[in-house]
């Protein structure tokens, strides 16, 4: 069915039905799939977590009932992006991001090798989930969702908590709370089928009206770079059009939402490629999947935007673009 999908839609020549045909086509296929996201064990999704880091992750994200893997590593990449030697201007240190005297307190030696080093991921990374769930057990008695309250302890402090009852009023920690769940779906392996975006349709109709344009290395398609876009420039401007705002770069683009399985892609899917199978910080290109197997895509210096089979290249994973996970992705990582 997606196969004949992806050739009627490309027979089609007016933009009103090729957005019908679309969005007709997104839903037949979602029908297909059953079940619905369930609760359940969090695992990490497949090279959403750099290999380094991988084990260390979900081990340690298992410490307690308020964690989990993913949730672990939504934490590490909103504060870090992984970066083991990131350092901001209010001193916090490391992957963790640990300021010195929460890391006096609160950081252990990980990996027992006999010192505590905030810069070590072996500690540093033990040292969040130890951290998490020290804050857990301070507000367990509060009424409400335990992880919920366990980051708004992390944000606010556990007296704030405690003192409403559950996530304090207060916008920044709210919203913080807000983040950390939503960017935990996109570190999460899917426990099922995940929704189609509703966005979708408005994201290929955009990308199929710039096949054939040139590409360009760094392109965003101003018009100083003459319309032309590189893979992530288009697939940031494709979702722009519907009012969804990605980050520039591919391997951030990965963290904007679910992970379907391949065999549950579904057209406005971004599909995204590797030479390491088991670190999406090395993702190096990006295109946005229309059924069928192929993608619209700007592959590379010298060729235009083009369909492309998706196996041409080495397939890392796929990611359903979200508005509340693309809005929950740092600034800068």
């Amino acid at each position: 069915m997606r196969k004949a999908w992806i050739v009627a839609t490309a027979a089609v020549g007016a933009g009103a039905a090729f957005m019908m045909v679309l969005v007709v086509g997104v839903y037949l296929v979602a029908g297909n799939l059953t079940g619905g996201v369930g609760g359940g064990a969090r695992t990490l999704a497949k090279g959403a977590v750099p290999a380094a880091y991988q084990s260390i992750v979900a081990k340690w994200g298992n410490l307690c009932s308020a964690i989990n893997p993913a949730l672990l590593a939504a934490q590490l990449y909103q504060e870090s992006g992984f970066n083991p030697r990131a350092q901001s201007g209010a001193a916090a240190q490391g992957i963790a991001q640990f300021i010195p005297g929460t890391w006096a307190t609160h950081g252990i030696d990980g990996d027992g090798d006999g010192d505590r080093d905030v810069w070590d991921p072996n500690d540093a990374i033990p040292s969040a989930a130890s951290y998490d769930c020290q804050l857990a057990s301070y507000v367990k008695d509060v009424p409400g969702d335990a992880t919920k309250n366990m980051l708004a302890a992390y944000n606010a402090g556990a007296y704030a908590v405690i003192k409403y009852g559950g996530v304090p009023p207060y916008r920044e920690t709210q919203n913080y709370v807000k983040t950390i769940t939503t960017l935990e779906e996109s570190f999460a392996a899917p426990v099922s089928r995940v929704d189609p975006s509703e966005q979708a349709a408005g994201a290929i109709y955009f990308a199929q009206k710039k096949l054939g344009t040139p590409y360009l290395w760094g392109g965003n398609g101003t018009a100083d770079q003459g319309g032309r876009f590189d893979c992530s420039g288009l697939t940031k401007a494709a979702y722009e059009s519907v009012g969804i705002t990605l980050p520039r770069v591919a391997n951030d683009q990965y963290n904007a939402g679910p992970h379907p399985a391949r065999d549950e892609l579904l057209p406005g899917d971004l599909v995204f490629f590797s030479p390491d199978p088991t670190n999406s910080r090395a993702i190096d290109h990006v295109g946005i999947y229309v059924g069928g197997g192929y993608m619209i895509d700007a592959p590379f210096t010298g060729a235009v935007i083009r369909f492309d089979p998706i196996d041409t290249r080495k397939y890392f994973g796929a990611t359903r673009v979200t508005e509340d996970g693309a809005k929950a992705l740092p600034t800068t990582v």
